[in-house]
């Protein structure tokens, strides 16, 4: 029996992973990788592969299947999620055909919810908790470019079977992705959280790139500020996160190129839609839940609001 891994979205995450992914099995008889795409992207990577761009590379990979159609996409053992919050719903459901009960799903979105919102669809499924760090984006359909030096992927479940987690990790690890299956998996999913709510929240709130940010004295203490109110409200949920999470945040600014900026300051100034719900109103809704002041990402919020209407 072949095991079979659909990778729903092919932007920065889902073009980067899946691509190894494809590229490690685009031979093997035990292991299928299917694309799932529409529109542009879906007419380039059929016609022409996806090409994936590094500092030290271009690769080009073809999967067994690339599709938006359940019926030629077929049942998937394994279904890796990559595509925006505000599409979790409108996406998962178009695939309910392809979604067994014995399939376990794993949502690589940016925040914090998405395992919430997809037990919700799907209750009888086993739905891990996972998170990435990359910095990669969409050149153009088809076309997806790596400009970080951290590529990694961490994932596990206090309740999906570990025989399950175990043979998705070594799949993972054949594919010389960097991943890491976690016990403590919603700290880290937190963690993570953290970095990518604070930068899409300042980066839009400033309109400034990380460079800018972190050269900027008045631009900084912004960013600390956030910092400061979503690690306050891990705080009060129970979450273990490193004491010196602050610095270490800032530490891997440091590490990035300065030009870069979040996936969501990318989307805002291209006039697409934002990911706002599951990145800053999240935390400003946390906070009313949790009895913590939140005035800075309420300042964020009520400006990207308005931008956006």
């Amino acid at each position: 029996m072949k095991t079979r891994i659909g990778i729903l979205g092919l932007g920065g995450v889902g073009g980067y992973f899946g691509g190894l992914l494809a590229k490690a099995y685009q031979d093997s008889e035990e292991i299928e990788i299917v694309f799932i795409a529409r529109g542009e992207t879906l007419r380039v990577v059929a016609e022409s592969g996806l090409k994936i761009i590094t500092k030290e590379s271009e690769t080009v990979v073809f999967p067994k299947v690339v599709s938006n159609d359940p019926e030629l996409i077929g049942k998937l053992d394994y279904l890796i999620c990559a595509t925006k919050t505000y599409d979790i719903e409108e996406s998962l459901l178009a695939l309910k055909k392809c979604i067994t009960k014995n399939t376990v799903i794993l949502p690589l979105y940016n925040g914090v919810d998405a395992p919430e919102r997809i037990s919700a669809l799907f209750p009888d499924n086993e739905v891990l908790e996972g998170c990435v760090y990359i910095f990669s984006m969409i050149v153009s359909p088809g076309v997806v470019q790596n400009v970080g030096s951290l590529q990694r992927l961490l994932f596990g479940s206090y309740s999906v079977s570990v025989s399950k987690m175990k043979a998705l990790q070594t799949i993972f690890k054949n594919a010389l992705i960097d991943s890491h299956l976690v016990e403590n998996i919603e700290d880290a999913v937190w963690e993570k959280f953290v970095f990518i709510s604070v930068l899409a929240s300042a980066t839009c709130y400033l309109d400034y790139n990380i460079g800018q940010i972190l050269e900027n004295r008045e631009a900084r203490n912004i960013y600390v500020s956030l910092m400061n109110e979503i690690t306050m409200i891990a705080a009060v949920k129970g979450l273990n996160l490193p004491d010196d999470i602050i610095m270490q945040t800032i530490l891997k600014l440091e590490k990035t190129p300065p030009d870069t900026t979040s996936s969501m300051h990318r989307d805002l100034l291209a006039g697409r839609n934002i990911e706002l719900a599951s990145l800053t109103q999240f935390v400003v809704d946390e906070g009313l839940k949790y009895e913590v002041e939140t005035p800075t990402y309420q300042l964020v919020l009520d400006k990207l609001s308005n931008l956006m209407n």
